[in-house]
């Protein structure tokens, strides 16, 4: 009997990854120290290529029909629109926000999960590990006082921004805490004179004021208070920033959920250590400014789960899971620097610096080719891999993605329980051959190119491995070769696109 993968937290990303190995065939073990789900909203963002991800992995629909579809994020000055994001612009099939509280989220993904046959074991605490080389012995306090022992093959911590599997490892988490803190409300929201499906911010000397539209007719309302240490906030202080900082008019009552918080800018250099993984907010943690923080650390899950069962199987080298480090550190990186940057933006109190933002902000918002280029940023569907050790070929001359880059998907195709890669390519006659040869790692169905002279090779995720041109499916056999003996790995992927 293989020895499971253990997966510590059952938030989104620890879900995820239970529910990514487990369709993929690898045994699995998902643990969480609390008895039940936090009721919490927290996280509410989907943006798109989670949603394509969730499409591969067959459960996108269930969370299309529970969430609220947002098209618009508006900027303000008082009543006044100083700029317009559509989402509908976005190219995906899932060309929107959506929006959908935490604790329904990993109801979903609980659910996705119970029909791969697995489960959340609530109440069992990782306290220690050892990595043996050939698997992880961990050790598990349940609440029942009971103390066991389990070999994991591998163990991967999802268990959030005080991460035990990344402190036990004694992985830096380096970066810093902005000096300014945040007040937030989810609750009922009248005479906000915006869609009802448009995320709204509002501008003012004192700070922003933040609108999101969630699932039941609420609003999560988030605004910046300085550096003061506060506690969370009750339903008058909420309304008198709403008062100030508003359209006016508008009434905040019947909060279900008040907080403070403040903001962390901090990640981890290596994603791994020997047989043990982090992952999400246990490896990086950021700015909320663009909702990507759960969508990263999701898409943290839907690249490593692959490539590890790929290894249990036996169908690639160890090295292989290297990648996972360099890809996901980039984007990491990536969504760091871009998350600071707009909350900074944000907060600017400068007069000078304020007037000159909505001046550039009104002007650049004008340009359609910006805007739909914002969305796309948000959306990540931009979100690529130039530098990772997996990919080989180039695109030059064919119309389509470039290794590393993201293949369009199709609404509902749900890919194959197993990680297999796929091939598309018009000459089927080469294409067989390929799956032939390299029987289990490549799928035997085929996939229409984008370009009738080129071939290209997808991973599990979605994103091009190796492309060549039709008459040279060597190249794609050598890929192929390469993944069997695991990428050699380097130590800086690079910028990523997006």
């Amino acid at each position: 009997m293989p020895k499971p993968v253990l997966v510590v937290g059952a938030g989104p990303v620890g879900l995820t990854m239970a529910a990514e190995l487990a369709r993929h065939g690898v045994p699995v073990r998902l643990v969480d120290r609390l008895p039940a789900r936090d009721g919490q909203s927290r996280a509410l963002a989907i943006w798109a290529r989670t949603l394509e991800l969730l499409d591969i992995a067959g459960c996108a629909d269930a969370f299309m029909a529970a969430g609220l579809r947002a098209r618009t994020l508006d900027i303000h000055a008082g009543r006044t629109v100083l700029a317009r994001i559509a989402f509908g612009a976005i190219a995906s099939p899932f060309a929107c926000l959506l929006m959908l509280a935490q604790p329904d989220t990993e109801r979903l993904l609980e659910d996705h999960l119970r029909t791969l046959g697995g489960h959340i074991e609530r109440g069992v605490e990782l306290t220690d590990f050892v990595d043996t080389g050939t698997g992880v012995t961990c050790t598990l306090r349940h609440d029942s006082g009971e103390v066991e022992t389990m070999d994991a093959a591998w163990l991967i911590g999802c268990d959030g921004a005080h991460s035990l599997v990344r402190r036990t490892l004694g992985l830096a988490f380096t970066g810093a805490t902005l000096p300014t803190r945040f007040i937030l409300a989810d609750a009922y929201v009248t005479g906000l004179p915006t869609a009802p499906d448009a995320l709204a911010m509002f501008w003012h000397p004192d700070g922003a004021a933040m609108f999101f539209p969630v699932p039941g007719g609420r609003y999560r309302i988030i605004a910046d208070v300085g550096p003061a240490s506060v506690h969370a906030p009750d339903l008058r202080a909420v309304q008198t920033i709403v008062n100030r900082r508003g359209p006016g008019g508008v009434t905040v009552s019947d909060p279900v959920w008040l907080s403070a918080f403040g903001v962390n800018e901090r990640r981890v250099r290596d994603y791994r250590a020997g047989r043990v993984f982090v992952a999400g907010d246990a490896a990086h943690v950021h700015s909320p400014a663009g909702g990507q923080g759960m969508n990263t650390g999701m898409q943290d899950a839907f690249n490593l789960a692959w490539k590890l069962a790929l290894v249990e199987r036996g169908q690639a080298g160890p090295a292989l899971l290297d990648s996972y480090g360099i890809e996901r550190g980039a984007v990491a990186r990536q969504v760091l620097s871009d998350s600071g940057r707009v909350t900074r933006i944000v907060l600017l109190r400068n007069p000078l610096a304020r007037l000159l933002r909505a001046l550039v902000v009104r002007g650049v918002s004008g340009l359609p080719v910006i805007r739909h280029m914002v969305a796309a940023h948000l959306s990540e569907i931009m979100v690529a891999y130039p530098g990772s050790p997996l990919n080989m070929g180039d695109a030059a001359g064919l119309r389509g993605p470039r290794p590393g880059q993201r293949f369009a998907p199709a609404r509902g195709h749900a890919g194959a329980h197993g990680p297999c890669l796929t091939l598309a390519a018009t000459d089927h006659d080469a294409a067989r051959a390929l799956v032939a040869r390299h029987a289990g790692l490549l799928s035997p169905h085929i996939r229409p190119p984008p370009d009738p002279r080129g071939m290209w090779l997808l991973r599990p995720d979605g994103y091009v491995a190796a492309t060549a041109r039709a008459d040279r499916p060597q190249v794609i056999d050598r890929a192929l070769e390469r993944i069997r003996a695991g990428a050699p790995p380097h130590r800086d992927s690079g910028p990523v696109a997006g």
